[in-house]
């Protein structure tokens, strides 16, 4: 019987939401299931003091090494690191990181299928080369290669000759085109850039907004759609980030509202997409097999759709409350995973 590992930093599992729900979801499916950190791995003898949830508390007991490991997080301490490699080099893991956007884009590029879909950008190594583009495209956003959520994304847009207005967290400032090279000179100095044609995709009132494709691994170890929802950001803001006050919807009454009759061919093609993307995008890393994915795609006034971003771990959805079926989802796949990986090394 499969036994599954979920790994994660935090000491108490009490304090990461997402253990009890893979818990209750591992015991519905009659799938042993225990948390554990990196600290309580014991690699000589190849076992591990995990815990397991059993009568309204998580009781601590010692287990063998798992048969699969959902890595839930990042190893925090150099020490961490070490255990957490010995683990990945004989135990399965359900999680791979797709790479930084920077990375992300050049492979999607390379893969050609999905390209058309990318917004036209480049990676910000220097301020004159990256003025060539503010002159070719109006708007212009600069997106920390590394970021997430939305943050430290800072819009640029030409206004009259000379002189560029530049939004930075809500933060407005006007620049000549000298200005703009020094203050691009400075932040390029501090972190790594993504410097990207800004597309817009506005609904009727005017707000920005976009699709979050929140995909997963199954059972059978195929793509499903967990969650296809919209995010709009508050009025006045350039990217509809939920942390930053944004919100979300159901997908079918935006649409409906938004799009008028276009609305169910929109669904169908951002239904299409998730799962064709995602086989295509999956196909790009040979080394690894991705489990899941938060594919944020935009919809422009032409109604052609765009890649925005593709996010490792998305997280579920607040709207929906869905944390169980995205439990379900990775806990099927986990056992799936675990039982191939199995046949293969019998192989």
């Amino acid at each position: 019987m499969t036994l599954i590992g979920m790994l994660h930093h935090r000491e108490d599992p009490q304090r990461v939401r997402r253990a009890y729900a893979y818990s209750a979801v591992a015991k519905a499916e009659g799938i042993p299931f225990f948390y554990f950190t990196p600290g309580k791995v014991n690699m000589e003898n190849r076992t591990i003091n995990g815990k397991i949830y059993e009568n309204g508390n998580w009781q601590e007991k010692k287990f063998p090494f798992p048969d699969v490991i959902y890595n839930a997080s990042y190893p925090l301490t150099d020490k961490a690191e070490i255990i957490v490699d010995f683990l990945s080099e004989i135990i399965p893991f359900t999680s791979h990181s797709v790479g930084d956007k920077s990375y992300v884009n050049k492979l999607i590029k390379k893969g050609e299928m999905f390209a058309q879909y990318l917004i036209p950008s480049m990676d910000l190594i220097d301020a004159n080369r990256f003025m060539q583009m503010v002159r070719h495209y109006p708007k212009v956003i600069m997106k920390p290669v590394s970021g997430n959520q939305g943050k430290g994304i800072i819009f640029i847009e030409k206004e009259g000759n000379d002189k560029y207005r530049v939004n930075e967290t809500g933060d407005i400032s006007i620049y000549t085109k000298q200005e703009l090279v020094e203050f691009t000179s400075r932040k390029i100095q501090e972190q790594k850039y993504l410097a990207q044609q800004f597309i817009s995709c506005q609904i009727k009132s005017g707000q920005v907004y976009d699709f979050r494709l929140h995909v997963q691994k199954n059972g059978e170890g195929k793509w499903v759609i967990t969650s296809i929802y919209p995010r709009i950001g508050t009025v006045g803001s350039i990217a509809p980030n939920i942390g930053s006050g944004g919100y979300t919807g159901y997908l079918d009454i935006f649409l409906q509202k938004e799009f008028d009759d276009s609305w169910y061919n929109i669904k169908k093609t951002l239904e299409y997409f998730a799962i064709n993307f995602s086989n295509h995008f999956d196909s790009l890393y040979d080394d690894v097999s991705l489990d899941e994915l938060g594919i944020d795609v935009g919809i422009d006034e032409n109604q052609k759709l765009w890649l925005f971003e593709v996010n490792w771990r998305p997280g579920a959805p607040i709207i929906f409350n869905c944390e169980l079926d995205v439990a379900r989802n990775t806990v099927q796949y986990a056992k799936y995973l675990a039982e191939n990986s199995q046949r293969n090394v019998n192989e």
